[in-house]
Protein backbone atom coordinates (compact mmCIF):
# COMPACT_ATOMS: atom_id res chain seq x y z
CA UNK A 1 0.00 0.00 0.00
CA UNK A 2 1.17 3.71 -1.03
CA UNK A 3 1.48 6.11 1.23
CA UNK A 4 2.90 8.91 -0.39
CA UNK A 5 1.04 11.70 1.23
CA UNK A 6 -0.16 11.84 4.54
CA UNK A 7 -3.16 14.65 6.42
CA UNK A 8 -1.35 16.52 9.34
CA UNK A 9 -3.79 19.51 9.76
CA UNK A 10 -7.34 20.98 8.33
CA UNK A 11 -9.51 24.07 9.05
CA UNK A 12 -13.22 23.41 7.75
CA UNK A 13 -16.30 25.64 7.81
CA UNK A 14 -19.97 25.01 6.53
CA UNK A 15 -23.23 26.80 7.48
CA UNK A 16 -22.96 24.69 11.09
CA UNK A 17 -19.86 26.99 12.18
CA UNK A 18 -16.25 26.48 12.21
CA UNK A 19 -14.09 23.51 12.90
CA UNK A 20 -14.97 19.33 13.15
CA UNK A 21 -17.31 19.56 15.99
CA UNK A 22 -19.79 22.04 13.97
CA UNK A 23 -19.28 19.81 11.25
CA UNK A 24 -20.22 16.34 13.46
CA UNK A 25 -22.87 18.20 14.87
CA UNK A 26 -24.64 19.71 11.89
CA UNK A 27 -23.05 17.37 8.75
CA UNK A 28 -23.04 14.00 10.80
CA UNK A 29 -25.95 14.70 12.32
CA UNK A 30 -28.44 15.01 9.16
CA UNK A 31 -30.05 18.55 10.24
CA UNK A 32 -30.78 20.27 7.13
CA UNK A 33 -30.65 24.28 7.85
CA UNK A 34 -31.80 25.98 4.75
CA UNK A 35 -33.45 28.89 5.08
CA UNK A 36 -34.31 32.14 2.70
CA UNK A 37 -31.30 34.15 1.86
CA UNK A 38 -31.16 37.50 2.78
CA UNK A 39 -27.78 38.69 1.72
CA UNK A 40 -29.18 39.84 -1.27
CA UNK A 41 -32.92 40.23 -3.50
CA UNK A 42 -34.17 37.23 -4.61
CA UNK A 43 -37.61 38.69 -5.25
CA UNK A 44 -36.93 37.94 -9.35
CA UNK A 45 -35.60 34.20 -8.94
CA UNK A 46 -37.55 31.23 -8.84
CA UNK A 47 -35.44 29.75 -5.29
CA UNK A 48 -34.51 32.09 -2.76
CA UNK A 49 -32.84 29.65 0.05
CA UNK A 50 -29.62 28.13 0.58
CA UNK A 51 -27.52 27.17 3.59
CA UNK A 52 -26.03 30.52 4.37
CA UNK A 53 -24.59 31.82 7.75
CA UNK A 54 -25.46 35.68 7.62
CA UNK A 55 -23.67 38.48 6.02
CA UNK A 56 -20.11 36.68 4.78
CA UNK A 57 -16.75 38.49 5.61
CA UNK A 58 -14.67 38.26 2.16
CA UNK A 59 -14.05 35.30 0.54
CA UNK A 60 -9.95 36.04 1.07
CA UNK A 61 -10.38 36.18 4.29
CA UNK A 62 -12.59 33.25 5.04
CA UNK A 63 -9.93 31.41 2.99
CA UNK A 64 -7.31 32.57 5.26
CA UNK A 65 -9.23 31.88 8.12
CA UNK A 66 -9.16 28.31 7.26
CA UNK A 67 -6.05 27.70 6.03
CA UNK A 68 -4.41 29.27 8.87
CA UNK A 69 -6.44 26.38 11.37
CA UNK A 70 -5.00 23.63 8.94
CA UNK A 71 -1.46 25.24 9.61
CA UNK A 72 -1.86 25.49 13.51
CA UNK A 73 -3.60 21.62 13.88
CA UNK A 74 -0.66 20.41 11.15
CA UNK A 75 1.86 22.11 14.02
CA UNK A 76 3.83 23.04 10.24
CA UNK A 77 6.78 25.38 10.92
CA UNK A 78 6.53 29.02 9.55
CA UNK A 79 8.03 29.95 6.61
CA UNK A 80 9.15 26.63 4.25
CA UNK A 81 8.62 25.75 0.67
CA UNK A 82 5.20 24.61 0.70
CA UNK A 83 3.15 24.51 -2.41
CA UNK A 84 -0.16 26.86 -2.44
CA UNK A 85 -3.26 24.74 -3.92
CA UNK A 86 -6.63 27.05 -4.26
CA UNK A 87 -9.73 26.17 -5.83
CA UNK A 88 -11.62 29.04 -6.47
CA UNK A 89 -13.85 31.23 -9.28
CA UNK A 90 -12.62 34.06 -7.44
CA UNK A 91 -14.94 36.50 -5.03
CA UNK A 92 -17.96 36.77 -7.17
CA UNK A 93 -19.44 38.74 -4.47
CA UNK A 94 -16.98 41.03 -4.54
CA UNK A 95 -17.35 41.65 -8.33
CA UNK A 96 -21.39 42.42 -8.20
CA UNK A 97 -20.72 44.72 -4.75
CA UNK A 98 -18.20 46.43 -7.19
CA UNK A 99 -20.84 46.81 -10.31
CA UNK A 100 -22.93 48.16 -7.72
CA UNK A 101 -20.94 50.69 -4.95
CA UNK A 102 -18.11 52.73 -5.95
CA UNK A 103 -15.44 52.63 -4.15
CA UNK A 104 -16.51 48.88 -3.37
CA UNK A 105 -13.95 45.85 -3.47
CA UNK A 106 -10.75 45.73 -5.91
CA UNK A 107 -11.05 44.41 -9.16
CA UNK A 108 -8.22 42.60 -8.55
CA UNK A 109 -9.85 40.18 -5.49
CA UNK A 110 -11.78 38.89 -8.01
CA UNK A 111 -9.15 36.94 -9.98
CA UNK A 112 -9.09 33.41 -8.86
CA UNK A 113 -5.05 33.27 -8.95
CA UNK A 114 -5.19 36.33 -6.24
CA UNK A 115 -6.45 33.76 -3.78
CA UNK A 116 -3.72 31.67 -3.67
CA UNK A 117 -1.15 34.65 -3.84
CA UNK A 118 -2.75 36.03 -0.57
CA UNK A 119 -2.30 32.74 1.20
CA UNK A 120 0.85 32.24 0.39
CA UNK A 121 2.32 35.55 0.95
CA UNK A 122 0.01 35.91 4.53
CA UNK A 123 1.00 32.79 5.64
CA UNK A 124 4.39 33.17 5.00
CA UNK A 125 4.52 30.34 2.59
CA UNK A 126 7.12 30.28 -0.52
CA UNK A 127 6.32 27.01 -2.64
CA UNK A 128 4.84 26.87 -5.59
CA UNK A 129 1.39 28.60 -5.82
CA UNK A 130 -1.63 27.66 -8.71
CA UNK A 131 -5.42 28.61 -8.71
CA UNK A 132 -8.08 25.53 -10.00
CA UNK A 133 -11.25 27.31 -11.58
CA UNK A 134 -12.57 23.87 -12.86
CA UNK A 135 -16.19 24.36 -11.04
CA UNK A 136 -17.10 21.86 -8.73
CA UNK A 137 -13.89 19.70 -9.07
CA UNK A 138 -12.00 23.00 -8.51
CA UNK A 139 -10.32 21.99 -4.69
CA UNK A 140 -10.47 18.20 -5.42
CA UNK A 141 -8.19 19.06 -8.42
CA UNK A 142 -6.22 20.73 -5.82
CA UNK A 143 -5.22 18.17 -3.84
CA UNK A 144 -5.13 15.67 -6.88
CA UNK A 145 -2.32 18.73 -8.11
CA UNK A 146 -0.74 18.44 -4.62
CA UNK A 147 -0.42 14.41 -4.43
CA UNK A 148 1.81 14.18 -7.08
CA UNK A 149 3.95 17.15 -6.83
CA UNK A 150 4.48 14.97 -3.15
CA UNK A 151 4.74 11.57 -4.61
CA UNK A 152 7.34 12.66 -7.09
CA UNK A 153 9.15 14.66 -4.69
CA UNK A 154 8.63 17.85 -6.15
CA UNK A 155 7.73 19.38 -2.52
CA UNK A 156 7.34 17.92 1.02
CA UNK A 157 4.59 19.93 2.24
CA UNK A 158 1.10 21.59 0.34
CA UNK A 159 -1.37 23.43 1.72
CA UNK A 160 -4.92 23.09 -0.60
CA UNK A 161 -7.75 24.99 0.06
CA UNK A 162 -11.20 25.73 -1.76
CA UNK A 163 -14.06 28.25 -0.78
CA UNK A 164 -17.76 29.40 -2.40
CA UNK A 165 -19.78 32.03 -0.04
CA UNK A 166 -23.40 32.30 -1.50
CA UNK A 167 -23.80 35.16 -4.01
CA UNK A 168 -26.13 36.13 -6.77
CA UNK A 169 -24.39 35.86 -9.65
CA UNK A 170 -24.34 32.05 -9.44
CA UNK A 171 -27.97 31.99 -7.84
CA UNK A 172 -29.06 33.42 -11.17
CA UNK A 173 -27.69 30.93 -13.31
CA UNK A 174 -28.17 27.51 -11.46
CA UNK A 175 -32.08 29.55 -11.20
CA UNK A 176 -32.25 30.03 -15.52
CA UNK A 177 -31.19 26.61 -15.92
CA UNK A 178 -33.70 25.20 -13.51
CA UNK A 179 -30.90 23.36 -11.51
CA UNK A 180 -32.01 24.18 -7.93
CA UNK A 181 -34.47 22.89 -6.05
CA UNK A 182 -37.60 24.96 -5.80
CA UNK A 183 -39.15 23.85 -2.32
CA UNK A 184 -36.38 24.66 0.15
CA UNK A 185 -34.82 20.85 0.53
CA UNK A 186 -32.28 19.09 -1.60
CA UNK A 187 -33.13 15.47 -1.67
CA UNK A 188 -29.96 13.55 -3.30
CA UNK A 189 -30.91 9.63 -4.86
CA UNK A 190 -34.48 9.79 -3.86
CA UNK A 191 -37.03 9.36 -6.26
CA UNK A 192 -38.79 13.02 -5.45
CA UNK A 193 -35.58 14.75 -5.65
CA UNK A 194 -35.86 18.25 -7.33
CA UNK A 195 -32.15 19.82 -7.31
CA UNK A 196 -29.64 21.57 -5.16
CA UNK A 197 -29.23 24.32 -3.24
CA UNK A 198 -26.51 26.30 -2.87
CA UNK A 199 -24.32 26.66 0.45
CA UNK A 200 -21.40 28.69 2.31
CA UNK A 201 -18.38 26.53 2.61
CA UNK A 202 -14.52 26.52 2.73
CA UNK A 203 -11.93 24.30 3.73
CA UNK A 204 -8.11 23.89 4.13
CA UNK A 205 -5.74 20.44 4.44
CA UNK A 206 -2.58 19.94 5.16
CA UNK A 207 -0.93 17.22 2.68
CA UNK A 208 2.93 16.18 3.91
CA UNK A 209 5.86 13.31 2.49
CA UNK A 210 6.22 10.76 5.18
CA UNK A 211 9.63 11.36 5.76
CA UNK A 212 8.84 14.98 6.16
CA UNK A 213 6.25 14.42 9.20
CA UNK A 214 8.64 11.87 10.47
CA UNK A 215 11.08 14.02 10.48
CA UNK A 216 9.08 16.80 12.39
CA UNK A 217 7.28 14.54 14.39
CA UNK A 218 3.69 15.40 13.40
CA UNK A 219 0.79 13.27 14.20
CA UNK A 220 -0.74 12.05 11.24
CA UNK A 221 -4.89 11.70 10.91
CA UNK A 222 -4.71 9.91 7.95
CA UNK A 223 -3.39 9.25 4.19
CA UNK A 224 -4.10 9.96 0.80
CA UNK A 225 -3.32 6.49 -1.43
CA UNK A 226 -5.18 6.91 -4.54
CA UNK A 227 -6.10 9.69 -6.30
CA UNK A 228 -7.65 9.90 -10.27
CA UNK A 229 -9.02 12.61 -12.63
CA UNK A 230 -10.75 12.07 -15.99
CA UNK A 231 -13.83 13.44 -18.54
CA UNK A 232 -15.90 12.63 -20.41
CA UNK A 233 -16.69 15.43 -22.27
CA UNK A 234 -20.29 14.58 -22.95
CA UNK A 235 -22.17 17.36 -22.70
CA UNK A 236 -21.73 20.80 -20.98
CA UNK A 237 -23.83 20.78 -18.65
CA UNK A 238 -24.96 16.69 -17.57
CA UNK A 239 -23.12 13.83 -16.74
CA UNK A 240 -22.56 10.78 -19.17
CA UNK A 241 -25.65 8.98 -18.18
CA UNK A 242 -23.41 5.51 -17.41
CA UNK A 243 -20.75 7.53 -15.19
CA UNK A 244 -18.35 6.98 -17.93
CA UNK A 245 -15.81 9.74 -16.48
CA UNK A 246 -16.59 9.26 -12.89
CA UNK A 247 -15.97 5.46 -13.64
CA UNK A 248 -12.56 6.15 -15.25
CA UNK A 249 -11.15 8.69 -12.50
CA UNK A 250 -12.41 6.29 -9.60
CA UNK A 251 -10.25 3.42 -11.29
CA UNK A 252 -7.65 5.61 -11.63
CA UNK A 253 -7.89 6.36 -7.92
CA UNK A 254 -8.40 2.65 -6.60
CA UNK A 255 -5.24 1.45 -9.08
CA UNK A 256 -3.08 3.71 -7.81
CA UNK A 257 -4.00 2.59 -4.02
CA UNK A 258 -3.52 -0.65 -4.83
CA UNK A 259 -6.80 -1.99 -5.18
CA UNK A 260 -7.48 -2.10 -1.65
CA UNK A 261 -11.21 -2.26 -0.33
CA UNK A 262 -13.62 0.66 -0.23
CA UNK A 263 -15.72 0.88 3.44
CA UNK A 264 -17.77 3.86 1.96
CA UNK A 265 -18.15 6.64 -0.70
CA UNK A 266 -18.48 10.27 -0.27
CA UNK A 267 -20.64 10.75 -3.26
CA UNK A 268 -21.16 14.14 -5.17
CA UNK A 269 -25.00 13.83 -4.81
CA UNK A 270 -26.48 16.52 -5.84
CA UNK A 271 -30.19 15.58 -5.73
CA UNK A 272 -30.57 16.61 -9.62
CA UNK A 273 -32.52 14.63 -11.99
CA UNK A 274 -29.44 13.89 -14.27
CA UNK A 275 -26.60 13.45 -11.29
CA UNK A 276 -27.81 11.12 -9.02
CA UNK A 277 -28.37 8.15 -11.40
CA UNK A 278 -25.54 8.87 -13.39
CA UNK A 279 -23.32 8.37 -10.28
CA UNK A 280 -24.91 5.34 -9.38
CA UNK A 281 -24.27 3.73 -12.43
CA UNK A 282 -20.39 4.61 -12.28
CA UNK A 283 -19.97 3.50 -9.00
CA UNK A 284 -21.74 0.54 -10.24
CA UNK A 285 -19.09 0.17 -13.11
CA UNK A 286 -16.26 0.17 -10.66
CA UNK A 287 -17.66 -1.80 -8.22
CA UNK A 288 -19.83 -4.29 -9.70
CA UNK A 289 -21.57 -7.11 -7.23
CA UNK A 290 -19.92 -5.78 -4.41
CA UNK A 291 -21.48 -1.82 -5.17
CA UNK A 292 -24.42 -3.44 -2.79
CA UNK A 293 -22.16 -3.83 0.08
CA UNK A 294 -20.57 -0.49 0.02
CA UNK A 295 -22.19 2.11 1.72
CA UNK A 296 -22.99 5.72 -0.63
CA UNK A 297 -23.86 9.15 0.76
CA UNK A 298 -24.37 12.69 -0.26
CA UNK A 299 -23.49 15.25 2.73
CA UNK A 300 -25.12 18.56 0.12
CA UNK A 301 -28.73 17.52 1.69
CA UNK A 302 -27.21 19.40 4.73
CA UNK A 303 -24.41 21.91 3.24
CA UNK A 304 -25.59 22.63 0.33
CA UNK A 305 -23.80 22.61 -2.88
CA UNK A 306 -20.72 24.51 -2.37
CA UNK A 307 -19.21 24.37 -5.44
CA UNK A 308 -15.16 25.03 -5.85
CA UNK A 309 -15.53 24.48 -2.49
CA UNK A 310 -16.93 20.96 -2.59
CA UNK A 311 -14.03 18.86 -2.62
CA UNK A 312 -11.78 20.12 -0.11
CA UNK A 313 -14.81 20.28 2.25
CA UNK A 314 -16.09 16.51 1.38
CA UNK A 315 -12.62 15.55 1.60
CA UNK A 316 -12.38 16.46 5.35
CA UNK A 317 -15.79 15.10 5.89
CA UNK A 318 -14.88 11.79 4.82
CA UNK A 319 -11.62 12.29 6.85
CA UNK A 320 -13.57 12.71 9.93
CA UNK A 321 -15.77 9.76 9.08
CA UNK A 322 -12.72 7.57 8.77
CA UNK A 323 -11.44 9.49 12.40
CA UNK A 324 -14.62 8.61 13.93
CA UNK A 325 -16.21 5.34 12.58
CA UNK A 326 -18.89 6.79 11.61
CA UNK A 327 -20.76 7.55 7.89
CA UNK A 328 -22.95 10.56 7.28
CA UNK A 329 -26.36 9.95 6.31
CA UNK A 330 -27.57 11.02 3.30
CA UNK A 331 -29.95 13.79 4.16
CA UNK A 332 -33.29 14.16 3.16
CA UNK A 333 -34.00 10.90 1.36
CA UNK A 334 -37.54 9.75 1.23
CA UNK A 335 -38.46 7.04 -1.30
CA UNK A 336 -36.00 4.50 -3.21
CA UNK A 337 -35.64 5.48 -6.86
CA UNK A 338 -35.14 2.44 -9.21
CA UNK A 339 -32.16 4.39 -11.07
CA UNK A 340 -30.63 4.76 -7.46
CA UNK A 341 -30.19 1.45 -6.04
CA UNK A 342 -27.29 1.64 -3.82
CA UNK A 343 -27.05 1.78 0.10
CA UNK A 344 -27.33 5.36 0.50
CA UNK A 345 -26.84 5.58 4.19
CA UNK A 346 -30.51 7.68 4.71
CA UNK A 347 -31.51 9.87 6.93
CA UNK A 348 -29.26 9.21 10.16
CA UNK A 349 -25.81 8.31 10.79
CA UNK A 350 -24.21 4.92 11.19
CA UNK A 351 -21.36 3.49 13.13
CA UNK A 352 -18.84 1.62 10.50
CA UNK A 353 -15.29 0.00 11.19
CA UNK A 354 -14.02 1.90 8.41
CA UNK A 355 -10.41 1.56 7.05
CA UNK A 356 -10.45 3.22 3.52
CA UNK A 357 -13.05 5.60 1.98
CA UNK A 358 -13.56 7.53 -1.50
CA UNK A 359 -14.87 10.66 -1.80
CA UNK A 360 -15.98 11.82 -5.75
CA UNK A 361 -16.65 14.83 -7.15
CA UNK A 362 -17.98 15.83 -10.70
CA UNK A 363 -18.52 19.58 -12.83
CA UNK A 364 -19.75 21.13 -16.10
CA UNK A 365 -18.34 19.72 -19.11
CA UNK A 366 -17.79 16.20 -17.85
CA UNK A 367 -14.68 16.66 -14.88
CA UNK A 368 -14.38 14.13 -12.31
CA UNK A 369 -11.94 13.17 -9.45
CA UNK A 370 -11.70 10.79 -7.01
CA UNK A 371 -9.65 10.40 -3.82
CA UNK A 372 -8.66 7.39 -1.49
CA UNK A 373 -8.18 8.19 1.85
CA UNK A 374 -6.94 5.82 4.66
CA UNK A 375 -7.28 5.92 8.12
CA UNK A 376 -3.84 6.35 10.31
Amino acid sequence: MNHDVLVTGFGVRTVFGTGADAVRDGVFGGHPVFAPITRFDTSGYRTKAAATAGEPAPLREVLYDRAEAAVAMAGLPEGGDTAVLVGTAGDFAGLTRFWRESGGPRVADTVPARQAELLASRLGLHGPRMAFTNACVASASAITHACRLIAAGRVETALCAGGYLVEEENLAKFDSGFALSGKGEVRPFSADRSGLLLGDGAAAVLLESPDHARRRGARVLGAVTGWGAASDAYHVARPHPEGAGLAIAVQQALRRAGGAPIDYVNAHGTATRHNDPAETCGLRTVFGAAADTVPVSSTKGVTGHLLEASGVVEFVITLLALMDGVLPPTAGFTEPDPECDLDYVPNRPRRAGLRRALTVNAAFGGANTALVLERS
